[in-house]
């Protein structure tokens, strides 16, 4: 009887072992903006039977002959529910030359831009013109080679239930060189004077005691210890937060992060975050500055947020208030600074000049397009004050108040929040005033809509200067572009979020203001995703139009300006 048990125990465990050899290989999610500026993520496509891609690179001779196969395959399975892209695996490629190439060679399937090859390296590429297909369900590599009868049965078998196992085949083409891998491979990156200073400039600000990250980064243990979910939200541009497309535009709040830090940190991490030598560790000796403390010096004017409560658990919806100011005559703004109570749950606000009958809105939902007095906002890591651009301020007229909306996020525990402005006065009435104008539209969102596209405009009648861009949208909000077409006809693209999200809303100040003449005609563009392919949809089944409460929609695009001077 014992020995029967054991040969059926041994039987069990030789099946469990051939079972986890055959399930195919774990590749994790991903995500990339394509040459459009289009944001691709693997795990989006998981109504599709399986993502197909092709290593891509114009200088490999052998890359017409790829094309060439890969539209065939597009021909025979496309229809079936199988997604085609091409991957871009050169080590140096401009973005602007991949336009180039793609619009030269007609490419009809997206160009995926790999940032430092990261993408192309977790999938294995070796050669130009390799395929990769991948399961957006399991996040996992079903096929890798070239174009091989095995890669039609590949398909065949995801397409009548699902491959139990990643098929590798041989593939031709160019060489694909990896110098970043490599050159890690020789030299892991060292934590100290590598990886510490990229978390101390990228991530640390929010996350440390007390700050709004879920976990603090302030040490060697903790970083490895959250090192595969960092690897993670890097390769999905979830974190760095407030990211754009970085060949829109530059602005001075938005995070970037270099390709060669991403690389740093990512192959720093496959390498199993070692320690490395040294007994100093860089985070643990992080010294932040005393958010309670003004940046310009005692303000001229100090306004007190009601105090706040904010429970341990669960999602708060925004909380609009009102804060009387004692005002009897005209004021005008130079700068601000906000002063979080619990800068742990306070995740944003902001703050409007409004009259003594105007609500926080402010009459943003009753027409497409507004101009109102936008003080500013908070946002997580924000601890300077904002001050207005040379001759340019915030008025306040006299019986005016503030009009705020906070955004609370909960963290386990329960606290409260009394959050404190800072206003500095001119002495004297500067020569322009800011305001910040609303350019919407009505709409109707279908159920289900995966890709609702919208588009807004409006025509500025006089010179201005924009400084700053805001895009919003609530939880089905997919990505956002703002652009202008001058009276002349030349357009240009000022913002794009590709990937919009709403727990992250900030005013993007420009790097360097754009100057748009009377008559130009600004345009806000964007998309919503309606669908249950979308993790944050409160409900796919229903039809959404706007309104102001999150689990309905809105759909703005906010420009901050100010007169341009009659000399421009």
């Amino acid at each position: 009887m014992v020995k029967r048990i054991g040969l059926g125990l041994a039987s069990l465990l030789s099946f469990i072992s051939l079972s986890a050899v055959a399930l195919p290989e774990r590749v994790g999610d991903f995500a990339l903006l394509d040459t459009d500026g289009e944001f691709h993520q693997l795990s989006r496509y998981r109504n599709k039977e399986a993502v197909i891609l092709m290593s891509y690179d114009s200088s490999c001779m052998a890359i017409d002959s790829a094309l060439s196969s890969i539209k065939s395959l597009q021909m025979d399975w496309e229809a079936q529910g199988f997604v085609f892209a091409l991957i871009d695996s050169s080590p140096m490629t401009e973005t602007a030359a991949l336009r180039a190439s793609k619009q030269t060679a007609n490419l009809p399937f997206p160009l995926l831009i790999d940032d430092g090859q990261l993408v192309s390296e977790s999938l294995g590429l070796t050669k130009v013109g390799e395929i990769a297909v991948l399961d957006p369900e399991r996040l996992s590599l079903l096929y890798r080679g070239g174009f091989s009868p095995k890669l039609a049965l590949s398909l065949a078998s995801e397409m009548s239930g699902g491959a139990d196992e990643t098929v590798v085949a041989m593939a031709g083409g160019c060489e694909i060189n990896y110098p970043m891998r490599e050159q890690h491979a020789r030299t892991a990156p060292d934590y100290s004077s590598d990886v510490a200073p990229i978390i101390a400039e990228q991530c640390a600000a929010c996350h440390r005691e007390g700050g709004i990250g879920p976990f603090a980064m302030d040490s060697h243990l903790m970083i490895k210890g959250w090192s595969p979910m960092i690897r993670e939200v890097l390769l999905t541009k979830r974190m760095p937060p407030m990211q754009v497309d970085p060949s829109v535009g530059h602005f001075n709040n938005a995070s970037y992060i270099s390709d060669a830090d991403m690389q740093t940190l990512v192959h720093w991490i496959d390498a199993g975050a070692p320690r490395g030598a040294g007994s100093r560790d860089p985070l643990a000796e992080l010294d932040f500055p005393d958010r309670n403390t003004w940046q310009l010096g005692e303000p001229d004017y100090i306004i007190k947020a009601p105090k706040m409560e904010v429970p341990a658990t669960g999602v708060m919806d925004y909380i609009d208030i009102d804060v009387e100011l004692p005002f009897a005559e005209d004021k005008w703004v130079r700068a601000v600074q906000f002063i979080p109570g619990d800068e742990s749950v306070l995740h944003h606000l902001l703050a409007y000049v409004t009259a003594p009958a105007e609500t926080f809105d402010g009459g943003e939902s009753d027409t497409r397009s507004i101009a109102r007095r936008f003080l500013e906002g908070y946002a997580p890591g924000k601890i300077d004050a904002m001050t207005f651009p040379e001759n340019t301020g915030v008025l306040i007229p006299k019986d005016h108040k503030l009009s705020m909306q906070f955004h609370f996020t909960t963290n386990g525990k329960a606290t409260s929040d009394e959050t404190t402005i800072g206003l500095y006065m001119y002495d004297e009435p500067p020569t322009h005033e800011n305001f910040t104008r609303s350019v919407g539209t009505s709409f109707k969102i279908p159920a289900y809509e995966q890709n609702h596209e919208l588009t807004s405009q409006y025509v500025f009648e006089e010179d201005v200067v924009v400084t700053g861009l805001r895009a919003h949208m609530h939880f089905r909000g997919k990505d956002m572009k703002f652009s202008a077409e001058t009276p002349d006809g030349e357009s240009r693209d000022l913002l794009s979020v590709p990937n919009y999200s709403y727990a992250w809303q900030p005013t993007y100040a420009l790097d360097e203001p754009a100057y748009l003449p009377a008559g130009t005609k600004v345009f806000v563009t964007g998309a919503f995703d309606n669908s249950e392919f979308n993790p944050a949809n409160p409900d796919p089944s229903k039809d959404i139009t706007f309104g102001l409460q999150s689990w309905d929609e809105m759909f703005i695009g906010y420009w901050t300006y100010h007169a341009a001077d009659s000399s421009k």
